[in-house]
């Protein structure tokens, strides 16, 4: 099905009604979506949040104006999509969200599982704890499986700004782990 048309082109397509041009986009994305879902909400939650994205982009598609690439808008919902999970379901957006949904001390795991839940509990903590353009270059490296190139042209900077961002951004990880851990 794959048309060989930039994003933007399908965009333009599917505002004018071409239901054939937002699947297209839906299929070039809903991996890339659901990897930067899942990796800022609960598992459990992971599916449905992304449905919500699409089911948002459908709705916003007519105010798409083409101003910035489609990635970079479409991000945006995805992003607004998950903090509307958080309002909706957490009156305090602290690290409850993944204990009560991983509460590894009532799951019967064998250690290593247990040890692996409580690593990623570590991990999600830190990644929310840091300032939203580290979180941003770590999820495009991750769960977008960008490479530092596509990374520096989609945000319009040179690979070696984005390789040290993104240096800075798994220090500050590194540091913010390290905090977690020995507090």
């Amino acid at each position: 099905m794959s048309s060989g048309a930039s994003d933007e082109q399908l965009a333009m397509r599917a505002q004018k009604g071409m239901n054939e041009a937002f699947l297209e986009l839906y299929d070039r994305y809903l991996t890339k979506v659901y990897n930067r879902v899942k990796s800022r909400v609960p598992i459990g939650d992971a599916e449905d949040v992304t449905q919500d994205v699409f089911v948002n982009v459908v709705r916003s598609l007519k105010n798409f104006e083409q101003r910035s690439r489609f990635s970079t808008w479409l991000y945006t919902i995805v992003n607004r999509t998950i903090a509307d999970y958080y309002r909706k379901h957490y009156r305090r957006q602290d690290d409850q969200n993944v204990e009560l949904e991983m509460d590894t001390g009532k799951l019967d795991l064998p250690s290593y599982e247990h040890n692996l839940l409580e690593d990623n509990v570590v991990i999600h903590r830190a990644l929310n704890a840091l300032p939203e353009h580290y979180q941003e270059i770590i999820l495009m490296r991750f769960a977008d499986g960008l490479t530092f190139r596509e990374i520096a042209e989609s945000k319009g900077e040179s690979l070696e700004a984005t390789k040290s961002l993104y240096r800075r951004a798994i220090e500050a990880v590194r540091k913010q782990i390290g905090d977690e851990q020995s507090g």
